[in-house]
């Protein structure tokens, strides 16, 4: 599964051992590291802010949030550690955009998991 190829190729995430000794995949690993850094608001706006763009600075996106310039780049680093960003250092600014590469993986991953769990089989809760 070619999904499967990038995920091993980027995630470099030890896998995880549960109570059971059972493993989690590189799969739900990743899924996971990219979830956590879609996991806040101001994330988001970020995300979509530089989706709009072809590159962008530290600044414009600062100026586009309502929030510190150190919470900026928090922000910024989650979703660069993650992945999902990358960055550029022009001094003295660095200029951010979308990693389309790993976008397109977080698609891959994210679009398979939802679509697992909206088959048409019956649920146990109905």
């Amino acid at each position: 599964m070619q999904i499967q190829k990038n995920v091993r190729t980027f995630a470099n995430i030890k896998q995880r051992k549960t109570m059971s000794n059972k493993e989690y995949t590189a799969q739900q690993e990743q899924t996971a590291r990219f979830a956590k850094a879609l996991g806040h608001p101001a994330r988001i706006a970020i995300l979509e802010f530089l989706a709009k763009q072809t590159e962008c600075y530290f600044g414009d996106i600062h100026e586009e949030l309502p929030i510190a310039k150190a919470t900026v780049s928090q922000h910024l680093k989650e979703l660069k550690d993650a992945g999902l960003i990358q960055g550029e250092v022009e001094t003295p600014k660095v200029k951010y955009c979308i990693h389309r590469e790993n976008w397109q993986l977080a698609c891959e991953l994210f679009r398979g998991l939802f679509c697992r769990c909206t088959e048409k089989k019956k649920s146990c809760c109905d």
